[in-house]
């Protein structure tokens, strides 16, 4: 089990990054909560890792925070929940809104998520309410988030949405939901669209 990865940060195109440890690159994917605390391309990072094997692929999963990465595993245990969703429901709401919601039986706040239906948020409240832990950490790396401005935000944004499971045209209304969006980075762009999904 690779439990962290430290190394040179090569590219980040949400949710998807590239990480250098000692000459290897590393294909990790992220939820956008770890996204947002990322340095700029070129500076050291640290990521906890869960590292995903099946038959047809290796997949690495990466967290800025061990809260986060015990959520995810939480979330891929429940029937139903693969790694994409669990990356979109991380992405859509802070690990702590998600467990308000859980202990609230919030399923119309759940069903904002993308990929999360009436029957799924209903699961995920009957089969987490009585197991989610009392979470702890922060940041594993202290390096403060430096916004990047990408060739075209909006469209990287737009790309990492419908990564994240929104439909297109979702995704694209959400988007243009954002305010001031040719000043934006698209991880900003990204936050905003999905803060909107959520209310």
């Amino acid at each position: 089990m690779i439990g962290f990865l430290r190394g040179i940060l090569v590219q980040k195109h949400p949710p998807a990054l590239l990480l250098d440890v000692h000459g290897v690159g590393y294909e990790v994917d992220a939820p956008m909560s770890t996204f947002y605390n990322l340095p700029e391309i070129g500076a050291e990072v640290t990521l906890l890792t869960h590292l995903s094997i099946r038959e047809d692929a290796h997949s690495l999963y990466g967290f800025s925070t061990d809260t986060e990465r015990a959520l995810f595993r939480t979330l891929i245990k429940v029937n139903g929940i693969g790694a994409k969703l669990a990356l979109g429901i991380l992405s859509g709401l802070s690990t702590e809104e998600f467990c308000r919601s859980i202990e609230q039986q919030d399923t119309q706040r759940l069903v904002r998520l993308p990929g999360v239906g009436k029957k799924t948020a209903e699961r995920l409240i009957v089969e987490l309410r009585d197991r989610l832990p009392e979470w702890g950490g922060g940041p594993l790396s202290g390096a403060p988030a430096v916004p990047r401005v990408a060739a075209n935000p909006s469209e990287e944004a737009l790309s990492a949405l419908v990564a994240l499971g929104f439909r297109p045209q979702d995704a694209q209304t959400l988007i243009k939901s954002v305010d001031d969006i040719d000043h934006r980075s698209s991880e900003e762009i990204i936050r905003l669209a999905l803060k909107s999904a959520a209310r």
